[in-house]
């Protein structure tokens, strides 16, 4: 039996990118300047967090340019979506705990 309070996702759990994952799960794709709207973040902030999100395989960066604009887009991928349904689950349990009896 799993212990009801497990260590949660060091990566989700962070505010910014718990909001980059949630916007992604929704949309599946966006564009940084999107994300960056939605997050109230900051360019450099958001692309670290970005980053590290894509460093773990939960989205994936595509980079190109719109004319003479560069246009970043990130997207969710197949694990990142496990691993944010995963951190809600593991959240629940905190929320919820087995009764002791």
């Amino acid at each position: 039996m799993a212990a009801p309070f497990e260590d949660l996702d060091p990566l989700l759990h962070s505010q910014l990118r718990l909001a980059v994952m949630s916007l992604l799960l929704s949309v599946r794709e966006a564009e940084f300047t999107f994300l960056k709207e939605k997050t109230g973040a900051t360019a450099g902030n958001l692309s670290v967090q970005i980053g590290k999100l894509k460093d773990a395989g939960y989205l994936t960066m595509t980079k190109e340019f719109s004319g003479s604009y560069p246009l970043t887009r990130c997207a969710i991928t197949p694990q990142g979506v496990a691993a944010f349904e995963a951190y809600v689950q593991s959240l629940q349990r905190y929320l919820k705990p087995p009764d002791s009896a």
